[in-house]
């Protein structure tokens, strides 16, 4: 068992290395797909609010998680930026816990929302004539508070735990603060700490990814079974939302790969983009693919940006 215990006020960040000369350029490219980020889901955001036919619960779920993903990324980015521009990479401690409370819960309201929307496709495809009476607004807001208050209570206790915890180091090994290597440099019994993780993990992904299989394990039968017209219908309405789940999950086991396990042979720089990938790809990927995939959205987004030019 560790001991020597210090009570540190800021954490060492000591993935990042010294880029020279491109420090300032990496800065603006970061900087811009920041503003990317912002500006794709605000966008996204507004066209939903904007426009009556779209508040609906697919569109309703949507507009949540494109919430989420300017949360995600202002989780993210500002420190990201300071980092960057900085010469000494650390952090205050209350700091890098508020980080790591907004980057978990981001993760959990993203896994609650996606399952969501899956139960959403799965009545309206499974169940068309009662999908009217199954998912009525007032449901969906249901669904979208729970979604945001169960990950905000859970990821409270995370970080309240590692809060308390009694460090002998102060190093970690990331560009951002994540809590298992915060809970690694405990000196003292971390038991509490690894059984209450593995009750968020099972929480706040296994069972949203159960919930998401059952569905598409039944919307896959109606499918099959249905008509040329069924099919496609599931397919232009369910892609996105797989191609969603599938990115944002990748992206997550590549976090917990590069954070739980020795990868001292992978290069430095590919390290790093594990790391950032679902705290950046997602953010962009969301707006893009279900701007472009969804009829309705396209229609609306191409007539406001002709009435933006004609004005």
């Amino acid at each position: 068992m560790k001991t020597n215990s210090t009570n540190f006020s800021y954490f060492i960040l000591a993935a990042y290395f010294d880029t020279g000369l491109f420090k300032h350029l990496i800065f603006l490219l970061i900087l811009c797909l920041y503003v990317l980020i912002i500006v794709s889901n605000l966008l996204l955001i507004v066209v939903i609010c904007m426009n009556r036919s779209l508040h609906e619960p697919m569109y309703l779920f949507l507009c949540s998680l494109f919430v989420n993903e300017l949360y995600g990324a202002t989780a993210l980015f500002p420190l990201l930026l300071i980092q960057v521009l900085s010469d000494i990479h650390s952090v205050p401690v209350p700091l890098c816990l508020l980080q790591v409370f907004s980057i978990y819960s981001y993760t959990g309201v993203e896994f609650f929302n996606l399952a969501a929307m899956s139960y959403d496709r799965y009545q309206a495809i499974c169940y068309p004539l009662q999908y009217n009476t199954h998912m009525s607004l007032k449901k969906v807001a249901v669904f979208i508070t729970v979604s945001w208050l169960l990950a905000f209570l859970i990821v409270f206790g995370t970080t309240f735990l590692s809060s308390s915890l009694q460090l002998c180091g102060n190093t970690i090994d990331t560009v951002y603060c994540i809590n298992y290597s915060i809970v690694k440099q405990s000196c003292g019994d971390i038991s509490v700490n690894n059984i209450y993780g593995l009750f968020v993990t099972a929480f706040a992904v296994f069972v949203p990814l159960t919930m998401i299989l059952f569905t598409y394990v039944r919307i896959f039968k109606v499918c099959f079974s249905g008509s040329k017209q069924t099919r496609q219908k599931a397919l232009s309405t369910c892609s996105p939302h797989l191609a969603s789940l599938i990115n944002f999950s990748f992206g997550v086991c590549f976090e917990v790969l590069q954070s739980r396990f020795d990868m001292s042979n992978v290069p430095n720089i590919l390290r790093i983009v594990l790391s950032l990938y679902f705290l950046t790809c997602q953010p962009l990927f969301n707006p893009v693919m279900y701007g472009l995939k969804l009829s309705k959205i396209r229609c609306f987004c191409k007539s406001l940006f002709y009435n933006l030019s004609l004005n």
